[in-house]
């Protein structure tokens, strides 16, 4: 729908394209959630057996199920902020989220799936009764990502900070009024 302001959703398109947002983002929430226990249970286990079991079962769906959440989160997210009042980089809170999706999305490939590789690796090991240098580092992305993605829910609902900058129009209204 065409607005002086632009393109925007419709009411319905708005909401299922909502609907796909806190959904990919609950799954990509999920998903840290479980790379946590996972990791947690590797590291705090005496049982070989489990701790192998826990670091092969997180090849599985730690990085590309994260990633693919990651970009279906950013891609409808894109979609509702073009597509609606609050703009893509129009509000501070908006472009906090876009920021940290992206470099979420980035670290997923970047820096989770090499420790991921590896932590499966001394799983395999540890199954066959070979000895390996126990994975670093499990810990990080256990308290970074959902520590990030709780801090993008709450951008999205108090909504901090407000416009990323007034228009001149605005400006010269609020220095007249002060």
């Amino acid at each position: 729908m065409a607005t002086g302001q632009g393109w925007r959703l419709g009411a319905r398109t708005r909401k299922w394209y909502l609907v796909g947002h806190l959904v990919s983002g609950a799954a990509w929430f999920g998903l840290d959630l479980a790379l946590g226990i996972l990791a947690c249970t590797a590291l705090l286990t005496d049982d070989p057996a489990v701790t192998a079991t826990s670091l092969r079962a997180l090849e599985f769906f730690a990085v590309w199920p994260m990633f693919t959440a990651s970009v279906l989160t950013l891609a409808t997210g894109v979609v509702l902020g073009l597509g609606s009042k609050y703009g893509l980089v129009r509000y501070w809170w908006v472009a906090a989220k876009l920021a940290v999706n992206v470099l979420m999305a980035v670290l997923i490939l970047v820096a989770l799936r090499p420790g991921i590789d590896a932590a499966a690796d001394y799983g395999r090991a540890l199954v066959a009764g070979e000895t390996a240098a126990r994975p670093a580092d499990l810990l990080y992305p256990v308290f970074v990502a959902p520590s990030l993605l709780l801090f993008s829910y709450l951008m999205t609902v108090f909504k901090p900070w407000g416009l990323l900058r007034r228009s001149s129009a605005g400006k010269a209204l609020a220095h007249d009024g002060a």
